[in-house]
């Protein structure tokens, strides 16, 4: 089979990834679920977010020390402060648009959190947090996607779908999952020419591209019967790709039709140089995060209680700033935790402190709690998971957070 049909497939923006699964289930018609579903909505932050400037210990000694340019200051010292948060822990001031969901004990934050894997690499740890296997390079396919083979829930075409260009890595898999970058897009233009593929892909010996195919039309024609039922928005996103891919996910949702899992991704969080304090390029990029997340919290209204969305980046930064007033490649960092079940309102994980002695490597913010123990709880206390150790191989959580009702 040509290669070139074979990549349309998979790196289209519409495109789906479905292989090995039974044809019987995959030629049947999806059918929306008619109920609402919870969710699970993933925002990758590439490029590794300083985490020390997010969620500030702006009561640990060596906090201030360790950044005489870019620390951002204490809650109270100016507008420019750190919202507090519990007396130790306060919020960067680029993120007050959260600061209401916190105090409404719908959004909390794991700090010390990341992966155990110690590779500064970015390529590397993304990869590790997406196969959900740190240091195991040769795992096939992505924990969101084991997740959806596990748990067959619905035959709906939209349990899994990525508002990206391509594929993620956390989607890859025998599951089927589908990309997209806009409900309004996901169509042939040219109609003739989408029922001509059809017909070709259809007759395929290729059973993967076949599988894909079923897939990928069925989609469009689900999605287009559905139209009618996806609501436009009528919140504010930001502009640029994170607050539309956002504004998508929230439509679907809405629409009730069967979505389980969502991925998205915000990138520009390497900041090796002029990363800046409360104002400059860390801080820009926090206004977008905020801006998206608040508004994809007031878009959902209710349905927040049926949705848990969680943010993941890759490592953190090193805790003392560097010579060009930013940070290198670090260790764990902070991820955020948002929805109706979520205990919020704390900061979560145990802080290890920023004393010399106290440093991973000499360098770091030590790791406390390893983010499957965070996606785990996710998966058995929102999305009812029975079996973790099939979505995390070889991984045993110490015991739960206690994050999620």
């Amino acid at each position: 089979m040509n290669a070139s049909r074979r990549r349309f497939l998979q790196t289209s923006g519409f495109g789906f990834l479905a292989v090995g699964l039974p044809p019987a289930f995959l030629v049947r018609a999806a059918q929306a679920q008619s109920a609402k579903s919870k969710s699970l909505i993933v925002v990758f932050q590439r490029g590794a977010m300083d985490g020390l400037n997010v969620v500030i210990p702006f009561k640990d000694p060596a906090y201030y020390s360790l950044r005489p340019s870019i620390a951002v200051r204490e809650p109270g010292a100016s507008e420019e402060s750190a919202i507090d948060l519990d007396g130790f822990y306060g919020l960067h001031p680029a993120l007050a648009p959260l600061k209401s969901i916190y105090d409404k004990n719908q959004l909390a934050f794991i700090h010390a959190a990341g992966s155990p894997d110690n590779t500064r690499s970015h390529f590397d740890a993304q990869d590790y947090m997406e196969i959900g296997t740190p240091g195991i390079k040769s795992t096939p396919d992505g924990w969101l996607n084991r997740y959806l083979l596990e748990n067959r829930l619905s035959e709906s075409k939209f349990r899994g779908v990525a508002v990206t260009a391509q594929l993620p890595r956390m989607l890859a898999g025998r599951a089927p999952a589908l990309t997209l970058s806009s409900i309004d897009e996901f169509r042939f233009r040219d109609e003739a020419l989408g029922n001509a593929l059809q017909k070709l892909y259809a007759k395929t010996q290729d059973q993967e591209l076949r599988f894909g195919a079923v897939n990928l039309f069925g989609a469009m024609a689900e999605l287009k019967r559905l139209n009618a039922k996806i609501p436009v928005s009528s919140e504010r996103y930001p502009a640029g790709r994170f607050g539309a891919g956002l504004a998508q996910i929230a439509r679907l949702i809405k629409a009730d039709v069967g979505l389980e899992v969502a991925f998205t991704e915000i990138g520009g969080w390497d900041t090796h140089a002029n990363e800046g304090g409360a104002a400059g390029q860390l801080a820009n990029r926090l206004r977008d995060l905020a801006a998206g997340l608040a508004a994809f919290y007031r878009d959902l209204g209710d349905r927040m209680d049926d949705v848990m969305l969680l943010t993941l980046s890759e490592f953190g930064r090193t805790a003392r700033e560097n010579g060009n007033r930013g940070t290198d490649h670090g260790h764990a960092n902070v991820m955020f935790a948002m929805g109706g079940r979520v205990r919020g309102g704390k900061v979560y994980g145990r802080w290890p402190g920023l004393a010399p002695e106290a440093l991973y490597e000499g360098r770091d913010l030590a790791l406390t709690t390893d983010f499957r123990a965070v996606c785990g709880e996710v998966l058995t206390r929102h999305l009812g998971h029975k079996d973790l150790n099939k979505i995390f191989p070889g991984f045993r959580p110490a015991g739960q957070l206690g994050m999620v009702a």
